[in-house]
């Protein structure tokens, strides 16, 4: 077992009590008990005497106990070859040290003695806390290893593209944490062996996946994923060919060490869970599972909508989106019903491209003729360049079909728009810009890029995030490409209807499979019925939603909330709505909850009215 005795009652404190004990702690001038005198980082949070300084002292805290995120930020010290601790304690004092801050902030600082942007600020902090203390009872309910994004290829993946390398000293901390990997997964590897044994771990399925995975790394030797990244990286260093040479030798014996032992007795636990893994989807069976997605739902979608809400919403926007996609089927002059179409779509060569560098060139072309309207849009645009890339050959098979990385804040590494090209039968040529405008612009890599450049906010608000916002975002800006007089083949149009009817299934999956008990297979047929997706993209998408409970149900509440404020703007200012102001309101603020984002753009309308 990870956790001490003390450990166990501080959790049960944080967990049914939270932010409150603390919060005496804070007034009585007290420290949480994983603070020492020698955490510089702690003391700073409690001596802060402006909440500027404390949003500083908390992020500086948050980096000291995490070397990948410093990473992410582009940050390279002293940490830059280490991971971060893998334990309960670690866990715990992550979440506490949040809570602390916030207990100290609402002793210290009275919201409405400051300035608007600090009282927001303050506000989001709260709620963060309050986010963080609501998931504590629920913490050991997540899986630790699925077949999307466990650590298994999540740390290769991270040395991959976040471990920069343009020094002999960076090469040297790449190999550090090669070495390091060893422990990581041992760690990882013991928590899910601990979580299974109390009967949580994801479905039978999920184990041929992480298997095929962690074999394929083994079975590559030398020539795996992060030894040929790493000979990559240090082939265009200003080194020679010995010292090259030697670095290279040292990264394959810290492999072969460290990461390929401890690969393989993961993979033992993996063979040893899959034949006791559960046949049931949803955590409607896990300990207290009910309550666990209600959790979540509240989490991600930042509202009080119920699971048979959320439900019923998907229902009523499927039947609306099926009757545009009629519309459409009217205009190509097609004959037959509306799964007929989905037929047609979803299995004509015409529809699907031949090679990955074709569906690359078309994405980049695309994504180049928006990029060249978005003055017209956008009031402020990002610095930040954007690249596409495809998904790792290691992890290509289980990965998403697409996804986004933010830029790092120095500019050292660009945003990137992901592609899964493992399969181009499963990569719709009618889906592809309604994909890049969600993943790239004006979606993800406008919305995030200018969340890191908000130089004047609160780190934890240029680095963090409200996933209904976010995800809301890069649905709405799909539709935000029409609007813009792009998706002029109807055929296109009907793949932009195509994925923001996929969000709408995912209100009827995700609670399907979380609070209705539907099979993984009764999900899949819901998709097959109602939308016209290829099969392949059916199944990675169910198997996804079981894993990442109600994190799909984001999409849609966010971006119907957008789309209501949006059309309330434009019906009350009139002649007067302009996109780059409702637009700058939206993004310029960073990610917030809906009810947050809500006050922002009706403050906004307000002063336009009064010709602000």
């Amino acid at each position: 077992m990870l956790r001490t005795s003390l450990l166990a009652a501080s959790a049960i404190a944080l967990a049914s009590a939270g932010a409150p004990v603390l919060a005496q702690d804070a007034a009585s001038g007290g420290t949480p008990v994983s603070a020492t005198a020698a955490d510089d980082a702690w003391t700073a949070i409690a001596d802060a005497e402006t909440i500027g300084d404390l949003f500083e002292a908390y992020d500086e805290a948050q980096l000291a106990m995490s070397p990948a995120i410093k990473a992410y930020r582009g940050i390279r010290d002293e940490d830059y070859g280490r991971w971060g601790e893998v334990s309960d304690e670690a866990e715990r004092r992550e979440a506490l040290m949040l809570l602390y801050a916030a207990a100290q902030m609402r002793a210290k600082f009275d919201p409405a003695a400051l300035d608007e942007q600090d009282a927001l600020s303050y506000r989001l902090f709260d709620l963060t806390a309050q986010r963080s203390a609501m998931l504590w009872p629920y913490r050991e309910l997540g899986y630790v290893f699925d077949q999307r994004s466990g650590p298994h290829t999540r740390i290769p993946a991270f040395l991959i593209n976040i471990h920069r390398v343009g020094s002999a000293e960076d090469a040297k901390a790449y190999v550090s944490r090669i070495a390091g990997m060893g422990e990581q997964l041992d760690a990882y590897a013991a928590e899910a062996r601990e979580r299974a044994e109390a009967g949580v771990m994801p479905p039978d399925w999920t184990y041929p996946y992480m298997i095929s995975d962690v074999e394929g790394l083994i079975a590559a030797g030398d020539d795996n994923a992060v030894l040929e990244d790493f000979g990559k990286k240090i082939a265009a260093l200003d080194l020679d060919a010995d010292t090259k040479a030697q670095m290279k030798a040292e990264a394959a014996a810290a492999w072969n060490d460290n990461a390929l032992p401890s690969y393989r007795r993961l993979l033992a636990e993996l063979k040893r869970q899959q034949p006791m893994a559960p046949t049931d989807d949803g955590v409607w069976r896990l300990p207290n599972g009910e309550a666990y997605y209600a959790a979540l739902l509240k989490n991600y979608t930042t509202t009080d909508l119920s699971a048979d809400e959320i439900h019923e919403i998907g229902l009523r926007q499927v039947e609306r989106i099926h009757g545009e996609m009629r519309a459409i089927m009217d205009q190509v002059g097609f004959e037959g019903s509306l799964q007929d179409f989905f037929e047609y779509t979803r299995s004509d060569e015409r529809f699907y491209y031949d090679t990955r560098e074709a569906y690359l060139a078309d994405a980049q072309a695309r994504l180049d003729a928006l990029e060249a309207k978005l003055p017209q849009y956008f009031g402020r645009l990002p610095q930040a360049d954007m690249i596409i890339k495809p998904v790792e050959a290691f992890r290509e098979k289980s990965a998403g079909k697409a996804f986004y990385q933010s830029p790092a804040p120095d500019g050292s590494r660009p945003g990137t728009y992901y592609v899964n090209l493992y399969n181009l039968n499963d990569m719709s040529k009618n889906e592809l810009e309604a994909l890049a405008y969600h993943e790239g612009m004006p979606g993800h890599h406008l919305q995030r890029a200018l969340q890191t450049e908000l130089g004047d906010m609160p780190p934890f608000r240029r680095f963090g995030g409200w996933t209904a916002y976010t995800e809301g975002w890069g649905l709405y800006s799909e539709e935000l490409g029409k609007d813009m007089g792009f998706y002029e083949d109807p055929y296109s149009d009907f793949g932009r209807l195509g994925m923001e009817l996929w969000r709408a299934c995912r209100l009827v999956v995700d609670t399907g499979i979380h609070s209705k008990k539907w099979s993984r297979e009764e999900a899949i047929q819901y998709l097959r019925d109602n939308t016209p997706n290829p099969e392949g993209d059916i199944v990675k998408a169910i198997e996804r939603y079981v894993v990442y409970p109600g994190q799909a149900t984001a999409y849609m509440i966010g971006k119907l909330k957008i789309m209501e404020l949006r059309d309330m703007a434009m019906r009350e200012l009139g002649d007067d709505f302009d996109y780059r102001g409702f637009h700058d309101t939206v993004l310029l603020s960073g990610p917030v909850p809906l009810s947050i984002l809500e006050e922002n753009v009706g403050k906004w309308v307000a002063d336009q009215k009064r010709g602000g």
